[in-house]
């Protein structure tokens, strides 16, 4: 039996939210292309070995029966996008899941975002993210496929890394309208904070405090979410913002 193809952005580090995602749907039966920023993964203090996890991202998707394709990209650039669809669908086949997990999130606000960080932020979380979109809705087989974007309302203080989620969140819901008629379900999760390496002790307690449940949300949380609007059973799903952070938001 063929298994179905995903292809997940940003899963370079063993500590986010993607690895689990990709490693989830391995074990229910996916072939996983996923791409990494190096280069992103090393200026940030986020924990994780980006020089040792991608490979070892592929030992345990192999080891869980899963084809995969690593793929290093720099999603600043606007040819990349489509390059990476057009790899993984190559070494994989046709991509009937296409998980955005990618994100460039250097923390300023109003007063202190440089021209630079504003532009580069919307370069790779938002205008990459259509890119995206749109290679992966021009090769989607004939019966349809599945769309999940991981956002954030997370602005105050991150105003780039907001706004450009933000944006990402209009896009991916008008994708539901456009390409409905492809058989392409599109969806949002913010889940909430999830300590993947950019949490200090401070906001670790902070935010633990501030959850009805009394527990951070983990990248497992996400990963059960997305597993389901993957599948067959979210058919009916689309075009839906969900917010799955343990009741934070209430």
């Amino acid at each position: 039996m063929t298994r179905p193809v995903a292809l997940l952005t940003g899963a370079g580090r063993s500590n986010g939210i993607a690895w689990a995602i990709a490693t989830t749907l391995a074990a229910d039966g996916w072939d996983v292309a996923f791409s990494h920023f190096g280069d992103y993964d090393r200026r940030m203090p986020l924990g994780g070995d980006p020089d040792r996890d991608p490979a070892a991202l592929v030992a345990e998707l192999q080891g869980l029966g899963a084809r995969t394709i690593v793929l290093d990209a720099d999603l600043a650039d606007p040819s990349v996008p489509a390059q990476l669809v057009a790899e993984a669908s190559a070494a994989l086949g046709p991509i009937t899941a296409l998980v955005l997990s990618h994100a460039e999130s250097v923390d300023s606000g109003i007063l202190d975002t440089t021209l630079e960080s504003f532009d580069r932020h919307f370069a790779v979380n938002t205008r990459a993210s259509w890119l995206l979109l749109q290679a992966f809705a021009a090769q989607v087989p004939s019966e349809g496929g599945r769309v999940v974007a991981l956002t954030s309302d997370h602005v105050v203080g991150n105003v780039p890394y907001g706004a450009s989620k933000g944006a990402l969140d209009r896009i991916v819901i008008a994708a539901a309208r456009e390409l409905a008629s492809r058989g392409i379900t599109a969806n949002l999760v913010n889940p909430g904070p999830v300590d993947t390496g950019w949490m200090d002790d401070e906001t670790r307690i902070a935010l633990t405090a501030a959850q009805p449940s009394g527990r951070l949300g983990t990248p497992d949380d996400a990963a059960r979410l997305v597993r389901f609007l993957v599948s067959d059973d979210a058919r009916w799903v689309t075009g839906q913002l969900i917010v799955s952070d343990g009741g934070f938001s209430i």
